[in-house]
């Protein structure tokens, strides 16, 4: 009679971290020490199945097993049986569990959680990127971008950015203001990565307007001054054509709108690359 719990050989067709999990849970319900677990990823043809149960029938281990590719599963199951091994389908019965009840096929197609994973984090991380270098917080973000924003105060920058970071595209944006220099960072990046925004100025005097009722401040303000908004218009357009970068009117446009024409322009440079 063991006194101690058997070895476990995890099989899996991504990497076996679900059911390397399960067996952990599973064996922190028992008093009996170290247990020995060796995972067996990336399974993709029969033969490694039977030497696994091979060599589980002669060191006396069980097999726990994710497998999401029907054949594999089967082999499996019926070359453990064969040997007398103990073999545990760790995902088969809720996958026909969820397919009994909601007449839904299931994609059997490996590795999708870990791509679920995968494109949470890189949302997560373009998020803080696009927090981290807003309004040109830090020139150093311009180079590690994928897309660099740049156009006068009130031109959506900040919102299109947190907006392209769920599509998980990393976005840092610049202000152009004609009393400091733009960094020299934006005149060395690639062709295509900086994308201008501008927009009408009556617009934009309005916009502005708004912000300074919205702070308690008055109209009048140098922010919403017309003269001041075509100078920084003006000056925009002079670096925007220095850049040779696309220019987006963003006037009457809504975020979504406006982030699809960058896609677009992203998406056309990549294609190039």
């Amino acid at each position: 009679m063991l006194k101690h719990l058997p070895g476990v050989y995890i099989v899996s067709d991504s990497i076996g971290e679900t059911a390397e999990m399960v067996v952990r849970a599973a064996a922190s319900q028992f008093n009996s020490g170290t247990m020995e677990i060796r995972r067996i990823p990336n399974i993709s043809d029969t033969y490694i199945l039977d030497e696994v149960v091979h060599q589980a029938s002669m060191n006396n281990f069980i097999i726990a097993y994710t497998l999401v590719i029907k054949e594999l599963a089967e082999h499996l199951k019926a070359v453990a049986d064969k040997h007398n091994v103990v073999c545990i389908d760790i995902l088969g019965p809720l996958i026909d569990a969820f397919k009994q009840v909601s007449n839904i096929e299931p994609k059997r197609e490996p590795g999708l959680l870990r791509k679920i994973d995968e494109m949470y984090y890189r949302r997560i991380e373009a998020v803080e990127f696009a927090v981290r270098y807003d309004d040109g917080k830090d020139p150093r973000g311009i180079s590690l971008a994928d897309i660099v924003l740049v156009g006068v105060s009130r031109t959506s920058k900040t919102p299109l950015s947190m907006y392209l970071a769920h599509k998980r595209i990393k976005v840092a944006n610049v202000p152009l203001v004609p009393e400091v220099i733009p960094p020299e960072e934006l005149f060395k990046v690639e062709r295509g990565k900086v994308i201008g925004l501008t927009i009408n100025p009556e617009q934009l005097n309005h916009i502005r307007a708004e912000r300074l009722k919205t702070l308690g401040l008055k109209g009048q303000a140098n922010y919403a001054n017309p003269e001041r908004i075509l100078q920084e218009l003006e000056y925009s357009r002079e670096i925007m054509k220095k850049l040779g970068c696309p220019v987006i009117d963003v006037t009457n446009r809504a975020v979504e709108e406006t982030a699809s024409k960058i896609l677009e322009i992203y998406y056309r440079r990549l294609s190039n690359v």
